[in-house]
């Protein structure tokens, strides 16, 4: 068994049967190929690497078949290899995917010209109907020459997807691996949420006491990611407005912050489609102090009052709204209870409800409730929970 297969399908099975033929063309972001191609792997794709002339001063065939399990594809013969796996018979691959994409190889491609087994690879794709994804990779004067914009206007005409660039430091860099493997999972996924506007609210609130300290709610923010990930790679236009988390929110999900109810409030204007609340957020807030409240008192007297709910001022944005109801130590019945009562109060479309007891790390026993007065028991992974409540708004 050659090495790669003993990391397949270690982070997924999504992209499991799928074959990727991984273009490398020769910008110095090429030395990332390696781990783009495990990390393809990994979540279950067979990968097979073609090589520009140019990327072969930039990394081995031997390293890339060592990533891949595959001999290397450098020049094209008379096996013919662009037509074995590109050239639309039962067989073929699901998706060519040139990363990293010089400025030169993306005119060329415009074009029609096929001098390397890459742009040879990217004519028979498009030619054949075969899904291509392009991951640029130059200066960022080389971007904005008029031509190569055109180019890329002229591809993205034919159907090829591009992931990035970054920005930075005047150059136009490629995107990062963790982007470039999700865009991939989403351009092969199903695609059921395309042209959705969904809108997630997570992590927690935090109100004022002063300019110091602040009143919040304990919250991870991971259910709020989970869901935007699964919404961006079912195709969805994906926003997540993001209070105080503890886990990473990905490079590929846009995303803005709040830190109090009435910031969340101001920034929630804009129509949505499906919008999904599972952040934790504040009942009751103080009038903050100016400044910081001396440390050494006695005592510290705080009044909280109510601030305005969520729920209700979300409802005339969308025609689809989910709400959570997390408690604690209650039984089964007074869970569900409390749950429907939210759920009719505000209207909602879907409710989710758990007892914060049997939440753990990645893991939730969750209810999902219908206005019509079923419901649904779930347990499993997080990121599970967010495919199943995305199932029922779709």
């Amino acid at each position: 068994m050659h090495p790669s297969e003993g990391i397949r399908s270690a982070k997924s099975r999504l992209l499991e049967g799928k074959r990727i033929v991984l273009g490398i063309t020769g910008s110095i972001a090429a030395v990332e190929c390696f781990e783009l191609a495990r990390e393809l792997i990994r979540h279950g794709a067979e990968v097979r690497a073609v090589m520009s002339p140019e990327a072969l001063k930039l990394v081995t065939p031997d390293a890339m078949h060592f990533a891949t399990g595959h001999e290397v594809i450098t020049s094209l013969d008379g096996r013919t290899q662009h037509v074995d796996l590109l050239g639309g018979y039962d067989d073929h691959a699901d998706l060519l995917l040139i990363s990293p994409c010089t400025a030169n190889t993306l005119s060329k491609m415009a074009l029609g010209i096929d001098d390397t087994a890459v742009t040879t690879m990217a004519t028979v794709a498009i030619g054949g109907g075969i899904p291509v994804l392009v991951a640029p990779a130059m200066h960022a004067s080389m971007l904005n020459h008029p031509a190569v914009r055109k180019n890329m206007d002229y591809l993205r005409e034919m159907g090829v997807g591009f992931i990035g660039p970054r920005m930075e430091e005047k150059k136009a860099k490629v995107a990062s691996v963790e982007e470039i493997v999700a865009s991939t999972i989403r351009r092969l996924g199903p695609m059921d949420l395309e042209g959705r506007k969904i809108l997630i609210i997570g992590g927690a609130s935090e109100e004022p006491i002063d300019d110091v300290r602040v009143i919040t709610n304990r919250s991870t923010g991971e259910t709020a990611i989970d869901l935007a990930v699964a919404a961006w790679l079912r195709g969805a236009d994906v926003e997540l407005l993001s209070g105080r988390m503890s886990c990473p929110v990905p490079s590929f999900i846009r995303k803005r912050e709040f830190r109090r109810v009435a910031d969340l409030l101001s920034m929630a204007g804009d129509e949505r489609d499906i919008v999904i609340v599972p952040a934790a957020l504040s009942d009751y807030a103080p009038v903050p102090s100016e400044g910081k409240i001396s440390s050494g008192l006695d005592a510290l007297e705080v009044k909280l009052s109510p601030v305005p709910k969520v729920l209700p001022a979300l409802r005339p944005i969308t025609r689809f709204l989910v709400g959570f109801k997390a408690e604690v130590g209650l039984s089964e019945d007074e869970l569900l209870l409390r749950a429907r009562r939210r759920l009719e109060e505000h209207s909602l479309d879907l409710i989710v409800a758990n007892d914060l007891d049997s939440v753990s790390k990645g893991m939730t026993t969750a209810f999902i409730l219908r206005p019509d007065g079923s419901l649904e028991r779930y347990g499993g992974s997080k990121s599970g929970l967010a495919d199943r409540i995305l199932d029922e708004v779709r």
